[in-house]
């Protein structure tokens, strides 16, 4: 689902490094951890959660390169559901300092128009600041607009968009914002065909929970789901039971080590998403819920399928090539890859636990 390449992260983590020169280490520690608090979503609030520079420079340098990359593994898997397909247009809503709109450019390069709305004025100057750095100049033109993010967001306001993202926002929001937001989002693809909309909030049962209610918000509204889902009718995981999220790995940087501890170079972000069209999209054949689970001879896929239910299913080596393409996939992948498509008996591509 992610790029193969890790230029962009690079590029992204170069740009970020300047930020906390001359901001002292106490500091930088106290602003995440107040931060921390709202990204996990229980505390939804009526005001801007970054609220002056310092937090700013805190939030981009600790939350920005995961964001980005879990937003880069949803486009990545709306640009395969719809293959050919660009953006003409990019609407990021409550984008702070911009990783979605990163993550689009690393997805989708050329030139288009993007905006940036957010109610937080020191986001939107640091965001305009590192997208002069940018690789993509979708990024380094963007416009940084300050709006209120929910029911002040209306219409009139937000321009139209190919492509409307709305990335770890609606926690920061009462429901009714949420709703709105989602409105909102609708609103600028329009009914034109081909406009998509991606909602992204933390890997949480919380977070899970807003993006399911965003998804049946955009069901009803028409659009179809991209992704993660093979299908557009209700999710079959039972809440309260479990939720459904992936991961994409995050190259740590100084700060997150100081925060959190340890020695490992690298963290796991975990995050919900649903990708919608307007377009008809080319679904996977089943999504790949969880880490496999690689077994001496066996590899154990839990998988969503298109009938709106959760299967377990075997691949064992006696399957040749497609125990060797089982071995080779990761959570969120779509099974089975085109390669191992026509080897075996059906979609599973295994025997049901």
């Amino acid at each position: 689902m992610t790029h193969p390449h890790h230029a962009p992260s690079e590029v992204l983590r170069a740009a970020l490094a300047s930020l906390l020169d001359g901001l002292p280490t106490r500091a930088a520690t106290r602003s995440v951890d107040r931060l921390i608090g709202h990204y996990r979503g229980r505390t939804p609030t009526g005001a801007p959660v970054l609220r002056d520079r310092s937090d700013v420079a805190a939030y981009a340098a600790y939350r920005m390169p995961a964001t980005f990359e879990a937003m880069r593994a949803a486009l990545g898997a709306l640009a395969t559901a719809l293959p050919g397909w660009l953006p003409g247009s990019h609407l990021d809503i409550g984008g702070g300092t911009g990783a979605a709109v990163w993550a689009a450019g690393a997805t989708w390069d050329g030139e288009r128009p993007v905006t940036v709305v957010d109610w937080a004025r020191p986001a939107l100057d640091l965001g305009a600041e590192l997208a002069a750095a940018a690789p993509w100049p979708a990024v380094r033109g963007a416009r940084w607009t300050q709006d209120r993010i929910g029911t002040g967001v209306g219409t009139g306001t937000a321009p139209t968009a190919g492509l409307v993202t709305i990335s770890y926002v609606l926690g920061e929001l009462t429901e009714p914002d949420r709703a709105a937001v989602v409105d909102t989002a609708l609103a600028a693809i329009g009914t034109a065909p081909g406009g998509a909309v991606v909602v992204t909030e933390p890997g949480t049962p919380e977070g899970y929970a807003r993006v399911l209610a965003a998804r049946d918000r955009l069901l009803a509204a028409g659009l179809h789901v991209a992704a993660p889902c093979p299908h557009d009718g209700r999710c079959p995981i039972e809440p309260g039971r479990d939720w459904c999220h992936f991961s994409a790995r995050v190259a740590r940087s100084s700060l997150h080590r100081q925060v959190k501890g340890g020695s490992l170079p690298y963290e796991d972000e975990k995050f919900a998403y649903v990708a919608a069209t307007r377009a008809t999209p080319e679904r996977v054949p089943t999504r790949v819920l969880r880490r496999p689970q690689i077994r001496k001879g066996q590899v154990i896929l839990d998988l969503c399928e298109p009938d709106e239910a959760l299967r377990r299913a075997t691949v064992t080596k006696r399957q040749g090539p497609r125990y060797r393409a089982a071995r080779d996939i990761d959570w969120g992948d779509a099974w089975p890859p085109a390669e191992a498509a026509e080897d075996g008996e059906d979609a599973g591509g295994g025997t049901e636990d």
